[in-house]
């Protein structure tokens, strides 16, 4: 058997936001991992925020998501640049979406591409904990009584930012 030869590039010269988008159509999440792959990822860390039906213990039809579409897109790019500038070899591919969204869709999606698996998840946590203090996305939550309310995205994030262990050897 002979074995394919070829340049091997690390993943540090390879890294950076390789894509990052404000969408309203179903998040395509096998085409964020696609483009996140490469020979030198050992790990990649998919993070994805979905609706659920119960919220501070009231019952949840669906979500609007509204932005203001310029500034969001912006400002997600610079919290995805910011995490790959802070792990280099990190590799970043993030889409949130707006409209409405039912029950279990996607809103969210982050795959963190790195060699090793220590880096790829904390830039997943290290993007959506950002991303949900910064980005300029509203949140409009509908309930079974036929009611609705904006929810303050900055209320809940980090809501158990603390479970997360940084000691665990990478």
């Amino acid at each position: 058997m002979r074995w394919r030869s070829f340049r091997r590039s690390p993943v540090a010269e390879v890294g950076g936001v390789l894509h990052s988008a404000i969408v309203s159509a179903p998040i395509d999440l096998s085409a964020l991992i696609a483009r996140a792959q490469h020979e030198g990822v050992g790990a990649l860390s998919i993070f994805l925020g979905t609706v659920r039906d119960v919220n501070d213990g009231r019952l949840v039809t669906g979500m609007d998501y509204e932005a203001y579409e310029a500034m969001a897109a912006s400002e997600l790019a610079a919290v995805a640049a910011e995490a790959c500038a802070e792990t280099p070899g990190l590799r970043v591919c993030v889409e949130h979406r707006i409209g409405t969204l039912a029950l279990g869709d996607v809103s969210v999606a982050i795959v963190a591409a790195h060699a090793h698996r220590g880096p790829a998840c904390d830039g997943a946590r290290r993007i959506i904990e950002t991303l949900k203090q910064r980005v300029p996305i509203w949140k409009r939550e509908h309930y079974v009584e036929g009611d609705w309310t904006w929810v303050d995205p900055t209320r809940t994030a980090g809501r158990d930012a603390g479970t997360l262990d940084t000691s665990v050897p990478r």
